[in-house]
């Protein structure tokens, strides 16, 4: 089980946390004493509130991983591509129906964490990145982590072979629609952009479509908030995710 530090709390593992608090915020901002006394656990909270978790005071794994993500340094690897096939118009076309839902090949891995952040709402993003070609959770937070993120900005993302990848904790907000962050989970699909990388494209193969579904609807019923299922083009003007939600069977998936 794991470990809740909180105020009381005393040893190795406060100084650990306490240190993890100082490099994310690149300056002094706690004692390194190995006690979690008022000071620490108003560190916890600014902390907290800086990443858009629950704030609480306690230091449980969701914040943990928030506070170890913000300090990492951004990784070198492959350039992000082009996103200029997004700026277009939402595109119309129906979504395929052709594929039921079915757990993700690495099922027996994927932790679908708890929240007491209140959810009402799940929104489907692309990557935005070629037909065809594979990209990981580690490009994608790097990315975004040169863009001055503390994460990425998704909580899930789902790869060309169906496998379903966690990003940032759920109880943290996300970083994935403007204006829309706050009560809503982001998923992206590896892809949304033809191979030449000049048009917006629904490029989900047949296991992503079936792990999308079983994701999707395995968050809708462990979050009974859940109210609508989107996607990021209702909220800007953007392609993304290069298909259309509500004409496509995941918007069925609402309570």
């Amino acid at each position: 089980m794991s470990t809740l530090l909180k105020r009381g709390s005393r040893g190795a593992a406060v100084r650990a946390l306490q240190e993890l608090i100082n490099r994310a915020v690149g300056a002094p901002a706690v004692k390194v004493d190995g006690d979690f006394g008022p000071a620490t656990e108003l560190a916890v909270k600014a902390a907290q509130q800086r990443l858009g978790l629950v704030i609480d005071g306690i230091a449980g794994p969701q914040t943990m991983t928030a506070l170890k993500r913000e300090a990492e340094k951004p990784k070198p690897g492959r350039a992000e591509p082009d996103k200029s096939a997004m700026n277009v118009n939402p595109p119309h076309e129906k979504g395929w129906f052709g594929t039921p839902s079915a757990p993700p090949p690495n099922v027996s891995a994927v932790n679908l964490l708890d929240t007491v952040r209140p959810i009402s709402e799940i929104i489907v993003h692309c990557a935005a990145t070629p037909e065809g070609k594979d990209f990981t959770v580690d490009d994608i937070r790097a990315w975004h982590k040169q863009r001055g993120w503390s994460d990425i900005g998704y909580h899930y993302v789902v790869y060309r072979d169906g496998r379903v990848m966690l990003g940032r904790p759920i109880g943290q907000i996300g970083a994935h629609v403007a204006g829309r962050n706050t009560g809503t989970i982001g998923i992206c699909y590896i892809g949304g952009v033809s191979a030449d990388g000049k048009t917006a494209k629904d490029t989900r193969t047949a296991a992503q479509r079936a792990a999308l579904l079983w994701l999707v609807g395995q968050l809708a019923a462990k979050h009974k908030g859940v109210r609508k299922i989107s996607g990021h083009n209702e909220y800007a003007a953007k392609a993304c995710p290069s298909f259309d939600v509500r004409r496509d069977p995941l918007g069925a998936l609402a309570a």
